[in-house]
This record gives structure tokens, C-alpha cells and sequence, in this order.
């Protein structure tokens, strides 16, 4: 890694000592990020940094309980002095800015570059699969939420999701994977933006549905 994008690492890794989104997490988005943007015609400055970035003010949002802070927003506005510190042409800066204030699942500003795209995707990825599973069940320990919960889907986002699907969550305590996954996770794939990202996507999704399926078998006693 180029010193410039280990220099932004180490501030970013400050920032995020307190985050629920660790730097675990940026490291795989930003490795997610270069292998879809295999073969396609990008800006690798901008992506690598906009990867690494995506995430600074977290512990902002985090820490805002008034609900009203957006992470994706507040970081393309730390992203500038630090990205000018570092010699960015301003062309530059403005793209990455544009990655990062799009990022967001539950937000109306979408991506519109490639590199925007991409990081979108990577993103939204690494909520699936095993890792997303282990995140998830981080997060429940994290939060005192549920392992399980059985809740009619739409009573659910009345409820707890401000009556939007991809509303903010308003009791965390209340929330589970299962809940998660029925409100957010099993749509992603028609949300995501690159082809190779929609293929993966696909293996991933089935790969939690069989897990939350087989755990609610589990939970209800059942037994093959």
C-alpha cells in the first residue's frame, strides 16, 4: 500500500476505535473493492481512498442520539482536510467526496460514478455470507438484541423501522438478524450496481437464508 493510503489508514483507524464498524470491516471493503474493480475502467486513487474513508465519522453517527447525524454525509465532510493534506488534486477530492456521501444503504443519494458504484457494492457484500452472519451476531451482543425473533414483517417496520423498510432502527434492543434480513438483506442484490457484485451477492444471500432457516428450526426444537 502506497504511503499516502497508509497515512490515511492510520487516521482513519483513530477515528474508528470506538466504532461498531471496525477497521476489520474497511480493510474488506477496501479488498472487496479492487477485486470488482478487476477489468473495469476506474480511478484507483479514488477508489482506495473513498474504501478506506467510507467510514470515518461512524462514531459520530454512533454517538448522535438525536438520530439526525448520517455518517456517509458527515464523512465526505472529514474526508477534506485530510485528503488535502495529503496533496489531492481538488478533481480528485470532489470524486472520492461523491463515493463516500453515497455509500449508505438507507439514504436517496445514489452512486454514480464506477468507482461510487463499486464501493457501494463491496460495501453492501460484506454484511453477507459467513462474514455477515458474524457481524450480525456481533452486533446482537454488541446491542442486548435478539438471536431470534418471530414478528409479522410489516407490523415490525411500523414499529421498530419508523414505517420504512429501510428505516432507522429505532430500539436496538429489539432488533435481530433474522428481522435484518427480511427488511434489508435479501433485497440487496437488486439494489447493487455491478455485475460480478450481483453474482455474489446471490451465493451469499442463500447462504444466510439457509443459516436463519436452519436456526429457527433449531430454536423451535427441531431436529432431522
Amino acid at each position: 500500500m502506497e504511503e499516502k493510503f497508509l497515512k490515511i489508514k492510520e487516521i482513519v483507524e483513530k477515528e474508528l476505535s470506538q466504532a461498531d464498524h471496525d477497521m476489520d470491516h474497511v480493510m474488506r471493503v477496501y479488498n472487496l473493492s479492487l477485486k470488482l474493480a478487476e477489468n473495469e475502467k476506474v480511478d484507483l486513487d479514488v477508489l482506495k481512498a473513498a474504501a478506506l474513508l467510507h467510514d470515518i465519522a461512524r462514531v459520530k453517527e454512533d454517538s448522535d442520539y438525536t438520530g439526525s447525524a448520517d455518517h456517509a454525509v458527515l464523512g465526505a465532510e472529514m474526508a477534506l482536510p485530510i485528503l488535502k493534506n495529503l496533496g489531492f488534486p481538488e478533481e480528485k477530492i470532489r470524486k472520492i467526496q461523491d463515493c463516500i456521501s453515497s455509500h449508505r444503504y438507507r439514504t436517496g443519494n445514489e452512486p454514480k460514478s464506477m468507482e461510487a458504484k463499486i464501493l457501494f457494492d463491496a460495501d453492501k457484500l460484506d454484511s453477507l455470507g459467513a462474514i455477515g452472519i458474524a457481524r450480525a451476531f456481533a452486533w446482537v451482543g454488541r446491542n442486548n438484541a435478539k438471536i431470534y425473533s418471530e414478528e409479522d414483517v410489516g407490523e415490525y417496520i411500523k414499529s421498530n423501522l419508523g414505517g420504512q423498510k429501510a428505516g432507522k432502527i429505532q430500539d436496538k434492543t429489539k432488533h435481530s438478524p433474522q428481522a435484518e434480513f427480511e427488511t434489508k438483506l435479501k433485497f440487496l442484490q437488486e439494489k447493487l450496481y455491478t455485475p460480478k457484485a450481483k453474482e455474489v451477492c446471490k451465493e451469499k444471500t442463500e447462504f444466510v437464508k439457509n443459516f436463519l432457516d436452519t436456526l429457527e428450526k433449531e430454536i423451535k426444537g427441531g431436529i432431522e
